[in-house]
């Protein structure tokens, strides 16, 4: 599984990218606007920057919601950098656009996906990968990994290209629930991932090792 970090905080993806585990980024303008970035210029060299630090895929969200908007948008993103994904809305004018940069070569990400049906259509218009919403659906008491699950299942029936890439995570048990799930990737803040390394065996566990290394000299 792949693991992508989901901000637009330079030193955090500097950090996860040191950690020799980052696959990717995912961002958004209410992540950029967090840190302080403002601005269409400033966001564009933003996403740039994000893609000199990293070696995967840059997902870079569109703000139209209309068809014509969309393209020109994804365009103009898809032109800043070979590693830019185009971040397109799971609505009808979205599904059409997802088809036009597939057709033209372009990788996209359907964003704000919630049901399979949602997926199926994502996959159909040859989206590169499709983000359900696990901790928002979480959030509204339904099971955000029985989505996962189902999506992984149908893609996997008929053999679709579009890769699961499970988004709104909040914690190392998401993570692992999403892996066992088969999500082809993961999306979420850096303290997940660096959480997934604490276990207080492993803690006690050192501990004895260096007071008995310290005994011996």
């Amino acid at each position: 599984m792949k693991f992508f970090i989901d901000t637009a905080n330079l030193e955090q993806i500097k950090e996860a990218q040191d950690l020799g585990v980052l696959d990717g980024v995912t961002t958004n303008p209410s992540l950029m606007a967090k840190e302080g970035i403002t601005g269409t210029d400033n966001i564009l060299k933003h996403y740039v920057n994000i893609c000199n630090i990293v070696t995967g895929d840059v997902s870079a969200e569109v703000i139209a919601t209309d068809f014509k908007g969309m393209v020109n948008e994804g365009e103009m993103l898809a032109s800043l950098h070979p590693q830019i994904v185009v971040k397109i809305p799971m609505i009808k004018d979205g599904v059409k656009a997802l088809k036009y940069f597939s057709d033209k070569g372009i990788k996209t990400n359907c964003t704000l996906v919630f049901s399979a049906g949602q997926a199926l259509l994502a996959a159909k218009a040859g989206a590169t990968y499709v983000s359900p919403f696990l901790g928002r659906l979480d959030d509204i008491n339904q099971d955000g990994i029985d989505l996962i699950e189902q999506i992984v299942y149908i893609y996997q029936n008929y053999d679709f290209g579009t890769q699961v890439l499970a988004a709104s995570i909040r914690s190392p048990l998401h993570i692992v629930r999403c892996a066992e799930a088969g999500a082809d990737v993961a999306t979420c803040p850096l303290n997940a991932i660096l959480d997934l390394l604490k276990h207080p065996l492993t803690d006690s566990g050192l501990a004895k090792f260096l007071a008995d290394a310290k005994g011996t000299k």
